[in-house]
This record gives C-alpha cells, sequence and structure tokens, in this order.
C-alpha cells in the first residue's frame, strides 16, 4: 500500500505511540525522501545492517531444527528479508498498518508472516526466538516494562540497542517517539532497574560503533528461563 496514494483521511488515534511512528513514516523524518517507508539508516547502512545479518544468520542456523522467529518491530524489512530463509516460520510485526501491508504486497514466502500490532499492548506472537533491532530505545520505561514482562514466553531473545560508547547511567526515561536516550547520555540495559530482566545466560554477539553519534549499536543475546 502507497502511503501516498491513499486518498482517505486519517483518524486520531488514541495511541501516541502509534501516531508517532506513523508520522516518521509519512514525514520521511529517518531520510530517503523518495521511499515511501524508509527505516533510516539503522536498517540500511552496510556498516551496521551486514555485521547484525552474518551473526543472526550465524545464531539462527545454528540449530538443528530452525527456530520460529518472532520479529518484532520489523520496519521495512530490509534486513528480515535476509533472515528469514533461516527460519522455520518468520513472524514480522510492526506498529504501522501501511507499513505492514506495503511489506506484505513486496516479501512473500510461505512461512513468511506479517501481523500490525502494538506489541506494547498487544499479546505477541508465539515463537522460539524474538528479535527486538533497536525498537525499545524509542520506547518510554513505562512501554519498555510492558514488553519486557511478555519476553518469557521465548527461549531466546535478540535484543539490538544504540547506547553511549564507555560507562553510562543506564534506563533513563524518555518520551516514546520523541528521540532515544543517546541524547541523555544513556541507554537501555534490560537486567537493570526499573526493568530487572531475570534471563539464564547473557551474551554479546555483536558491538559496531557509530561515527556520527559517538555510540555504539550493540546486539545481545539473552537465553531466557
Amino acid at each position: 500500500m502507497n502511503k501516498k496514494d491513499t486518498g482517505t483521511k486519517r483518524i486520531k488515534k488514541p495511541w501516541p505511540t502509534k501516531d508517532a511512528m506513523e508520522q516518521i513514516y509519512e514525514m520521511n523524518l529517518w531520510g530517503n525522501k523518495d521511499a515511501d517507508f524508509y527505516s533510516g539508516a539503522g536498517s540500511h547502512d552496510p556498516a551496521i545492517v551486514d555485521p547484525y545479518i552474518e551473526v543472526l544468520s550465524s545464531f539462527l542456523i545454528s540449530f538443528e531444527t530452525p527456530l520460529v522467529v518472532c520479529d518484532l518491530g520489523c520496519g521495512d524489512f530490509n534486513v528480515g528479508k535476509e533472515l528469514v530463509k533461516h527460519s522455520q516460520k518468520y513472524i514480522a510485526v510492526d506498529i504501522v498498518e501501511d507499513l505492514i501491508e506495503q511489506n506484505k504486497e513486496t516479501y512473500k514466502e510461505d512461512h513468511l508472516e506479517f501481523h500490525c500490532l502494538d506489541v506494547t499492548s498487544d499479546d505477541l506472537p508465539s515463537g522460539d526466538s524474538a528479535l527486538l533491532r533497536q525498537v525499545l530505545q524509542h520506547l518510554s520505561n513505562k512501554e519498555v516494562q510492558q514488553i519486557v514482562k511478555k519476553l518469557d514466553v521465548f527461549k531466546y531473545v535478540v535484543l539490538t540497542e544504540h547506547v553511549p560508547e564507555g560507562d553510562f547511567a543506564p534506563n533513563k526515561d524518555i518520551i516514546s517517539g520523541q528521540g532515544i536516550r543517546l541524547k541523555k547520555q544513556s541507554g537501555l540495559d534490560l537486567l537493570a532497574p526499573p526493568f530487572n530482566l531475570k534471563v539464564k545466560e547473557k551474551k554479546q554477539l555483536l558491538s559496531v560503533p557509530d561515527k556520527e553519534s559517538k555510540g555504539v549499536i550493540v546486539t545481545t543475546l539473552y537465553k531466557m528461563f
């Protein structure tokens, strides 16, 4: 679905995060004015994307029986499309309905599903592994907590977050959809208060410096209880 050709008037929804994400795509605030939907450099810069795809592919193919993967915040699917082949089933969700409709039209595989969900309030799809790639960094602590308390349904959680380089004070609160914690010299640590996520094992899979922001994009694998 082309967001520019709908010809319909949007009805204001009582979900500020959903509205913020819709506005970001409608106004191309993450770049590429020529694209209908563009999820930003974090989904398109080869220096960020290629190492992620490599380590996630290695993780997914390490299982004798392929995993059911839930991509929570799939965006324009430029990254997810490279991982589908390594899964038993790939369930991709995002909060922006028009974006999901375009993904459905663009990417078609027998074991690929797209759903429009608000992962803070809706039930999460069932699967073995959840991918949260630069999603939580845009959300308030309250909304992050709503997601965190549902993650124990997965065996594995792969979290990617943009954080300051070196030591930082974790989990400073922000308003959802208005930048990320980096502007406060903070970043998410789900194992720290107020989230206190309980995990069996934590393993850093990847750390990619971002020269423009002087931050680091870190991907961490959590093995859940």
